[in-house]
């Protein structure tokens, strides 16, 4: 398969209003994991979702449902079907599925560690910064917290975060 190459099997777009949003249902082709490759959608399905080029979407598939985000790759819009949700899915390549996706407008959930949520919630002014932080830059800090293996790099760790968010 080369660079332009298109798999066809796409059927009509199908949508539907919900309290979720709107819902897009399509046919596609699941496709083999070498290189990079899933499930493609239809331009008019990104489209139709509203999102932008790459939006974040939940999705479902026989019944199992994750959330992405909608790549491009060599022109066309890929969704990634790890082998994780192709099992849990039970797809395999080759089959032809019904694919539903929505409009992920929801951000990420994050878990704040309980030591770093006590720290920010004593100190007002971390808080508040920390509150006003995009997604990543949140989880950039969380994940620092959580990666320190010695409770006396947490704690340093932690000290960091709050200095940082008090500067802002």
């Amino acid at each position: 398969m080369g660079p332009g190459h298109q798999t066809g099997a796409h059927a009509a777009v199908a949508i539907r209003s919900s309290r979720k949003g709107t819902i897009v249902k399509f046919r596609t082709v699941v496709e083999p994991p070498e290189p990079m490759r899933g499930l493609e959608v239809p331009a008019e399905v990104v489209e139709e979702l509203g999102g932008g080029a790459r939006p974040r979407v939940a999705i479902t598939l026989n019944g199992h449902s994750w959330h992405s985000r909608v790549a491009i790759m060599r022109g066309r819009h890929l969704l990634g079907l790890s082998n994780a949700n192709r099992t849990a899915a039970g797809v395999t390549v080759g089959d032809e599925v019904e694919v539903e996706v929505v409009l992920d407008t929801e951000p990420p959930a994050l878990a704040e560690p309980a030591d770093l949520a006590r720290a920010l919630d004593a100190d007002p002014a971390a808080r508040a910064g920390f509150d006003r932080l995009s997604h990543s830059r949140r989880r950039r800090h969380i994940l620092a917290v959580e990666g320190a293996k010695k409770p006396e790099t947490r704690a340093r760790r932690i000290d960091q975060v709050l200095s940082a968010l008090r500067a802002l």
